[in-house]
């Protein structure tokens, strides 16, 4: 079966523009870029308070991690823990934060004493390896 000529044409466009998509994207999006998102990531330890909802909700940590709430809402939040395992923070206005260094596994209920349906649980599993507390 031969192939005509316009067919021919049309394949080689094809594997063309394939070929040079990939050559742009690699010049247009430079590899930076991604290392400059996973360096504005979240910090492993990071809660954001946004429209009433703690941001992770559940938070899993290592012993030893400080976490740490920051308040993005325009209004007030508290942090406080459910079973008083940690002193509550202060009022957090706008852009404030409080932080916690968890030490001891296990799993911590938190709530805003603001707004008490706002809710959060932080799981600390034990440390292990070179990030291990002695």
């Amino acid at each position: 079966m031969a192939i005509s000529n316009t067919m021919r044409s049309a394949l080689v466009a094809a594997a063309l523009g394939a070929a040079t998509a990939t050559l742009l994207a690699a010049v247009v999006i430079p590899p930076w870029t991604q290392t400059a998102s996973a360096q504005n990531a979240a910090p492993a330890g990071a809660v954001s308070i946004d429209n009433f909802t703690f941001t992770p909700q559940s938070l899993k940590v290592k012993a030893g991690t400080t976490v740490t709430w920051n308040n993005k809402d325009d209004i007030p939040h508290g942090i406080a823990s459910s079973d008083n395992a940690f002193k509550k923070s202060k009022a957090l206005d706008t852009d404030d934060s409080f932080s916690y260094t968890f030490t001891t596994p296990g799993t911590y209920q938190y709530f805003c004493y603001i707004h008490p349906h706002m809710v959060g649980t932080i799981v600390v599993e034990a440390a292990t390896g070179s990030n291990a507390t002695q």
